[in-house]
């Protein structure tokens, strides 16, 4: 689950992270208010769950809040379109309007988890205010990773070792190291997957502070942290991701034209590499679990066909748990309620897969039956076509 930045901001600065002075505004009058109230220059700023903001027109800095009122009304309810939007961008509702900053210097900071090594790590740099995948591609020595032992969590040696690697001054070593442990803990006791400060600048007197953050929490562990399900804004989310969730479908919208419905998401991720290796394009990333009921496979069916872009399907199940001949009556069932027209490629193997053939063969539907996953994707993009 996406947060916003002034939502990412809130979050940071309960740790102790400092963050400039600002609040989250709705309405053009709103935001012209809170500019008011900070009585300086301020910087009216988009709120959606994408970067490049910046370069798009969502940013804009107010030297009044007359000049802020001018941007807000600019900016609330604009398409905001950036390369991580792609060409459709993103309407927006709500923008943060927080105090200026005399910046001294830029730095980039960021906590993960690398699955190389199994814990989170720190990552920072000095090319702070870039894309983290410019600085990795133009000059990856740049970019400085500390491993953490979940046992112990962050420490102050770490702190110090990646103060002294970015060339901070002594007097600020201890500062800084603080702050990476208090977005350490934000990380860490919220299950988050990403906690990202980009930048994270040095302002003229010598204090940090977080001028941008982006955090993503892990969805699986939300039932542990009951305020934070509350922050989720639906009105970000892809619609049919959404739905899926509420079937405990995992759903991810993509650019192709064959839709494909899976069980297992490796064997899901290999299903969608032989159609590109076959010169087709999946549509999407589909794992319906292996404990899936004929009416899970009918609401996957059903957010397959919602896709406009969808030419062919093509279903690959390797029975276990869950068995084929289920499936294959969650697929006629599916294909008759639905009407479903673009044609339908069912590979099936594993428990019961006799059965689950017999289903498809006398189900006097279009659905053609293929044994071998290979022919069967091949088959799809053919169809596609």
């Amino acid at each position: 689950m996406k947060l916003h930045e002034y939502q990412a901001k809130e979050l940071l600065k309960r740790y102790g992270v400092p963050v400039p002075e600002g609040r989250v505004a709705f309405e053009v009058e709103e935001a012209a208010g809170i500019a008011e109230e900070l009585g300086s220059s301020v910087v009216v700023k988009a709120q959606i769950h994408a970067g490049g903001r910046g370069k798009g027109g969502g940013i804009k800095v107010a030297k009044d809040a007359e000049e802020a009122r001018k941007h807000a009304k600019a900016i609330l309810g604009m398409t905001l379109v950036t390369a991580q939007t792609g060409p459709m961008g993103k309407k927006v509702g709500r923008v943060l309007v927080e105090r200026t900053s005399e910046i001294d210097r830029e730095l980039y900071l960021a906590i993960t988890l690398d699955r190389s090594k199994g814990r989170p790590v720190v990552i920072a740099s000095a090319a702070g205010g870039m894309e983290i995948e410019q600085v990795a591609a133009s000059a990856p020595e740049k970019i400085i990773r500390s491993a953490v032992d979940p046992a112990v969590g962050f420490q102050g040696y770490q702190g110090r070792e990646l103060a002294f690697a970015l060339g901070l001054d002594p007097k600020i070593v201890n500062q800084f190291s603080a702050l990476v442990s208090f977005a350490y803990r934000a990380y860490a006791e919220n299950d988050a997957s990403l906690v990202e400060i980009n930048p994270l600048v040095l302002t003229k007197d010598q204090k940090f502070a977080a001028l941008d953050a982006k955090i993503d929490l892990d969805d699986n562990a939300l039932y542990r942290h009951k305020g934070l399900e509350e922050l989720r804004d639906e009105s970000e989310e892809d619609a049919s991701e959404a739905e899926a969730k509420k079937f405990d479908l995992n759903y991810v919208s993509l650019s192709g034209t064959i839709g494909c419905m899976v069980n297992g998401a490796g064997l899901a991720m290999a299903t969608m590499d032989i159609i590109k290796l076959g010169g087709g394009e999946p549509a999407n990333f589909l794992d319906v679990g292996g404990s899936a009921t004929k009416e899970n496979v009918a609401e996957a069916f059903k957010i397959i066909l919602r896709d406009p872009k969808v030419r062919s399907i093509l279903v690959n199940i390797f029975g276990g748990i869950m068995k084929c001949d289920v499936i294959a009556e969650g697929v006629v069932a599916a294909t008759k309620e639905l009407g479903v027209k673009v044609p339908l490629v069912v590979r099936l193997q594993g428990t019961n897969v006799g059965q689950g053939r017999d289903i498809l063969k006398g189900s006097g539907l279009n659905i053609v039956s293929v044994d071998d996953l290979v022919h069967a994707a091949e088959k799809a993009v053919e169809l596609a076509k």
